[in-house]
């Protein structure tokens, strides 16, 4: 063995002793880490040709990189929709990489087991069915690939085709119904073969985002053949939830697969404020749901949901001896496209057990009160105005009067730079505007009136550099 190899298992106590210690200063530092931060490259190093030892390795890191890392687990984290990772969540990813689990069988580890009984959980904590089965995939565009995959057999079958046999050629164009789908649901329909343009737009409602089920019906009823409809439960932009009982009503008049991206909505099912908006979730064929938002699990983590993995077993089955006949076996190898799977499920079980469903509730409805309460600070202001009501946990505004998406993200830069927040720019309805999405399980009414206080403060000394 390599004398520095040999000479780092025999110091893996002290090695993980400083890994702790380099995480305590990470949790309780001097100075507080910035959300984010604006960090230039450095020039390249060349590989060693001896290796320095864990240790030194732990020292240089310590020295050179951790400084420079953004708190962006941290509670006043606002951009994307992006969680945190909850003390339980933490260690269980820990112990994932401890164990080091090969996922590709179904009996030869407890950890299969696990991973089970998690989706167990999961299907409770959502209000799915126990019909649907689930796997965990590496995050929200995963699970939406997945389920348009899963779609797009479907679709070949209704016209006596194995897809995933002989391949799309011949095929009529797939058609997709959506009215304000997430960016990665055209990113898989590119990844996917049938195309961004398999789309169509379908009208939302009058001032929303959510779709017009009368013009979907329109729609609809003029395909010519079985079509995939895209329903939203919770806009990124404003949370904003399609009429998921309705859309699915509408499967026994018209062929069509539903599909539900629910990547951080879903979690209204936890709240008996919000658990209304899910009404219909059980219509769907398949469902997407992020752990890494929400659920406050580490990076990376989401959960994808079907009533049909037959169909699915069709499109991911891995067909080799060694690997098992995907007939006999549960094996989530067989359902995604990842062969080599890292023990995803562990630290959504840990956080689960944590805290159960009363936790996440009381998650939920916090983050909630935070954006409602900063929503209303800024509709109060002179300075800046609502685009959109505060549904849930993201606020969408702007600067009152005309702005452009140029001095959104200029004004967004100096926040950033400012060190106590961040947020990401958007568009929303024609509109440049700054997104709040509040999904951490520290954030509390604190970061919200700070979050504003930063906001006016910085608005008020770039005042000039912004025509308004």
């Amino acid at each position: 063995m390599n004398a520095v190899l040999r000479s780092d298992k025999e110091a893996i106590t002290a090695i993980l002793q400083q890994v702790g210690r380099l995480a305590d200063e990470h949790f309780h530092p001097t100075e507080p880490a910035p959300p984010s931060r604006y960090v230039p490259d450095d020039a390249f190093a060349d590989l060693p040709a001896e290796g320095w030892g864990a240790l030194d390795v732990l020292v240089q890191f310590r020295e050179r990189y951790a400084p420079r890392m953004a708190n962006s687990a941290g509670p006043r984290y606002f951009g994307f929709v992006t969680g945190g990772s909850t003390p339980a969540s933490l260690a269980g990813d820990w112990l994932v990489s401890v164990y080091d689990q090969v996922m590709s069988g179904s009996t030869d580890s407890v950890a299969h087991f696990l991973e089970r009984q998690t989706l167990h959980f999961l299907k409770q904590l959502f209000g799915l069915d126990m019909a649907y089965t689930g796997t965990f995939v590496t995050g929200a565009t995963m699970s939406n690939f997945v389920s348009l995959a899963s779609a797009r057999q479907w679709i070949g079958e209704q016209h006596g085709v194995n897809l995933s046999e002989d391949g799309l050629y011949g095929m009529p164009p797939m058609r997709v119904l959506s009215a304000t789908p997430h960016s990665s649901i055209l990113k898989s329909l590119s990844m996917l073969g049938v195309g961004r343009t398999s789309w169509v737009k379908v009208d939302t409602l009058p001032g929303r985002e959510a779709i017009d089920v009368r013009a979907l019906e329109a729609a609809l009823a003029q395909a010519s053949g079985p079509v995939v409809v895209v329903a939203n439960a919770g806009t990124v932009n404003t949370v904003d939830f399609d009429d998921l009982q309705t859309i699915g009503a509408l499967k026994q008049k018209y062929n069509f697969w539903l599909h539900v991206d629910a990547a951080f909505g879903g979690f209204a099912a936890c709240s008996p404020q919000h658990q209304h908006l899910m009404q219909g979730i059980n219509l769907a064929d398949s469902v997407t749901i992020d752990a890494h938002k929400w659920l406050n699990v580490p990076y990376d983590a989401a959960m994808q949901f079907t009533r049909h993995k037959s169909i699915q077993v069709k499109v991911f089955q891995n067909q080799a001896a060694y690997l098992g006949d995907p007939a006999l076996m549960p094996d989530s190898m067989h359902v995604t496209p990842e062969n080599s799977r890292r023990f995803r499920a562990l630290p959504s079980w840990f956080t689960l057990m944590a805290y159960g469903r009363n936790g996440y509730r009381e998650i939920v409805e916090r983050n909630c009160a935070v954006a409602h309460g900063l929503g209303e600070r800024l509709e109060r202001s002179d300075e800046f105005r609502l685009l959109a009501p505060v549904r849930m946990n993201v606020v969408c505004f702007s600067f009152r009067g005309e702005t452009t998406l140029d001095e959104i993200r200029a004004f967004l830069d100096a926040v950033r730079d400012d060190g106590r927040v961040f947020f990401t720019p958007t568009v929303y309805k024609g509109t440049p505007a700054i997104r709040a999405a509040i999904s951490n399980w520290q954030t509390g009414e604190a970061d919200g009136k700070l979050a504003f206080d930063v906001l006016l403060a910085v608005y008020r000394a770039h005042a000039l550099k912004i025509s308004v």
